[in-house]
């Protein structure tokens, strides 16, 4: 019982091609199951995650935090010009009209060549005066 050559590559092909199919589908289906569990486990903890729903903040909420990032940067600086300037704008519109006016009056002092310091301070200043009255 001697198995030919012939014999011998056929039936040593098939066992390849087993191996190969075996393989490709051990392959696939590791492949397909590990995208499944990624994809499962997503789905999971988006459902039972314990969601902080944070509310907007309103206008004037903003405009407080904003302003508070510039009072310490102003803490570290104080004589920066552009926040100074930011700020003395933050606080007119959150209403902060006396505070407003300090931080003019400062720039007005730091930059006398600056005419539109001592206009904005002038205009907020008569406004008050008005309201006073």
């Amino acid at each position: 019982m001697t198995i030919s050559e012939k014999d011998y590559f056929t039936e040593r092909t098939k066992q390849t091609k087993r191996r190969q199919q075996l393989l490709a589908l051990v392959s696939m289906v590791s492949f397909f199951g590990s995208i499944t569990f990624g994809g499962v486990t997503t789905v999971y903890n988006y459902i039972h995650s314990d969601k902080v729903k944070v509310a907007p903040l309103s206008a004037e909420d903003s405009l407080q935090q904003e302003a508070k990032g510039y009072e310490i940067v102003l803490q570290r600086e104080p004589n920066n010009q552009m926040v100074m300037e930011k700020l003395s704008v933050i606080r007119l519109r959150l209403g902060d009209v006396k505070g407003a006016i300090v931080i003019l009056q400062k720039l007005a002092k730091q930059h006398p060549e600056r005419q539109d310091y001592k206009t904005v301070l002038q205009k907020i200043s008569n406004q008050q005066a008005d309201a006073v009255h």
